[in-house]
C-alpha cells in the first residue's frame, strides 16, 4: 500500500490581470492561491536531501510567476495552470489548487470567491 505524505503551500500572493472585464485586464488585482501537492517524502527524509523531494521555496515562485505571467479570463484555467506546474515535477502524484480572488467584482460585497481542482499525474 502507497501512502502519500502532502506539502502545502498555502497563500502564495501575486498580482495578476486575469478576468472577464476589461477593467481587471487593465487594472489588475491581487490574487492567491494554495497549493496541496501529494507524494512519498520518505526517500528525502531518510537521506535528508532536498533534491528527493518539492523545493517548496522555488515551487512558490513558479506558481506567483504563473499568477502575474500570462493574463487568463477564468480562475480555473490559472488554477490548470497552476497545477500543471506541480505536477511537472515527476515526485509529485496529485496536486490541489485553489485560486482566491478576493477583490472579484461580482457586484455585491463578498470576502472571497476561489475555485478548487483537484487533478493527478496521468
Amino acid at each position: 500500500m502507497n501512502i502519500l505524505d502532502r506539502i502545502s503551500l498555502s497563500g502564495v500572493r501575486a498580482y495578476g490581470y486575469h478576468g472577464v472585464l476589461p477593467a481587471e485586464r487593465e487594472q489588475g488585482q491581487e490574487f492567491i492561491a494554495d497549493a496541496v501537492l501529494w507524494l512519498d517524502t520518505s526517500p528525502a527524509a531518510a537521506a535528508d536531501d532536498l533534491s528527493r523531494t518539492v523545493d517548496y521555496a522555488a515551487l512558490a515562485g513558479r506558481l506567483a510567476g504563473i499568477i502575474s505571467g500570462e493574463p487568463v479570463a477564468l480562475i480555473e484555467t490559472l488554477a490548470q495552470r497552476l497545477a500543471t506546474a506541480c505536477l511537472a515535477d515527476a515526485k509529485v502524484s496529485h496536486a490541489e489548487i485553489t485560486v482566491h480572488k478576493p477583490d472579484a467584482p461580482v457586484g455585491v460585497p463578498v470576502t472571497d470567491i476561489s475555485v478548487t481542482i483537484r487533478r493527478s499525474r496521468t
